[in-house]
């Protein structure tokens, strides 16, 4: 492995206190050591050695990104510009579209997921977690095509795979595809609404968990249902995840009735999904009520963030810029003090912040993987709240640089 040093790195060192209060964040100048793909040193003293050096031109340094919602197997990305068509049945509506559009986009499929995934390292993301069709219409073809367009970038990112039942798992007659799609490639087990789209919330949640203990994997389930029918479908989801014996590996994406709850329906919610270490999944909507966000998390329920749909058929919308998003979600929960800006970039990075709430540096440290990228922000509440451009990315100690060959558009 490549062993070079990281100079005039801007790394975050401490809140400043002014009467009883955070007013700023302070900094310093580093310089970073990287070995065998870690972080080896981190020193204020610029090494005299013969060593390769990369001057990081005093821009600051932060944990890369990860996106835990997105759906690369589908996107018109790469491709002419095409808007959504009105809805007149609901996502019913995009389940009939998607009949006739999918072996359409299947033949460049693969070459529009590779560009979503050079849009996502350009944004600074080294994990992605993608859910991918599954259902008679398009077979296992798709989750094909994402499965060699990710294995082609595994040594500059993680990834997971969701093996998702869009049309419904019972309603499309698609268990045998997902128990298929598992040993196929696919890292988790996906779900959508078995309220709503499945009609039969036992049957859908039993299938889904037993098939998730078949091969030993994880659930993520789309709940869009809403009120007491979304809050039903939690309370089974973690009654089954616990009989799975899947504690801390069970996700519920979107999960739009935690919006509808408060006071103590709410509390009663989160200590059961907390107990089952059920985490949540948002693309923070600004079209409808959003979840409550920071009181989640302050309730002990892990968040991230996601984009969904990047200018697809689902939605015309979607720029797979992360940092944009955190910004999105610290405006719209009025998070503008210096601690609450710094803090809302855990949504982002699977949890990690350079500062803890005692305002001590626990990211970067030695022996931390040197999975990193450079902003342009003097600290991490500037870049979230002025959406710092991601200027370098770095996987275990790797600089990430573009794949493609070619620019040409992708005919749909």
């Amino acid at each position: 492995m490549t062993t070079f040093w990281l100079t005039n790195v801007r790394l975050e060192k401490g809140f400043i206190i002014e009467n009883e209060r955070i007013s700023g964040t302070e900094t310093e100048l580093c310089h970073v050591k990287i070995e065998d793909g870690k972080i080896a040193e981190i020193t204020n003293l610029l090494p005299n050695s013969d060593e390769k050096k990369i001057d990081a031109k005093n821009q600051l340094l932060l944990p890369s990104l990860r996106d835990m919602h997105i759906h690369i197997d589908k996107t018109y990305y790469g491709g002419p510009w095409k808007a959504c068509t009105p809805l007149t049945n609901g996502i019913f509506t995009r389940f009939e579209e998607e009949k006739e559009l999918l072996p359409k986009l299947l033949p460049t499929a693969q070459e529009r997921a590779e560009k979503m995934i050079e849009m996502y390292l350009k944004n600074g993301h080294t994990h992605i977690r993608t859910h991918c069709n599954v259902d008679p219409v398009i077979g296992l073809k798709n989750l094909e095509a994402t499965v060699n367009a990710l294995e082609k970038y595994q040594d500059v990112l993680t990834y997971e795979i969701v093996a998702f039942p869009q049309h419904g798992l019972l309603k499309s007659d698609s268990v045998q595809l997902i128990r298929d799609a598992m040993k196929n490639g696919a890292t988790l087990v996906g779900g959508v609404d078995p309220a709503n789209v499945d009609r039969n919330i036992e049957k859908s949640l039993y299938t889904i968990f037993e098939i998730a203990v078949e091969n030993n994997k994880g659930v993520d389930l789309h709940l869009h249902d809403p009120n007491t029918l979304g809050a039903f479908t939690f309370e089974r989801m973690a009654h089954y995840t616990k009989e799975a014996g899947l504690k801390g590996r069970a996700t519920i994406s979107h999960g739009m009735a935690l919006g509808d709850l408060h006071g103590e329906a709410l509390l009663e919610m989160a200590a059961l999904l907390k107990d089952q270490e059920i985490d949540v999944t948002t693309t923070v909507p600004v079209n409808r009520a959003t979840i409550p966000i920071p009181t989640l998390d302050k309730l002990g329920i892990s968040v991230s963030v996601g984009h969904d749909s990047i200018t697809d058929h689902w939605s015309p919308f979607g720029t797979g810029n992360t940092i944009q998003k955190l910004g999105i979600l610290a405006e719209r929960f009025r998070l503008s003090d210096e601690y609450s800006l710094s803090t809302t970039l855990k949504y982002g990075t699977g949890g990690i912040t350079p500062l803890n709430e005692k305002g001590e540096r626990v990211w970067p440290k030695v022996g931390d993987d040197a999975t990193m990228m450079l902003v342009n922000a003097s600290c991490s509440a500037e870049a979230v709240a002025r959406r710092a451009s991601v200027e370098t990315l770095f996987f275990k100690g790797k600089k990430v640089e573009s794949k493609l060959t070619e620019s040409n558009t992708v005919q749909v």
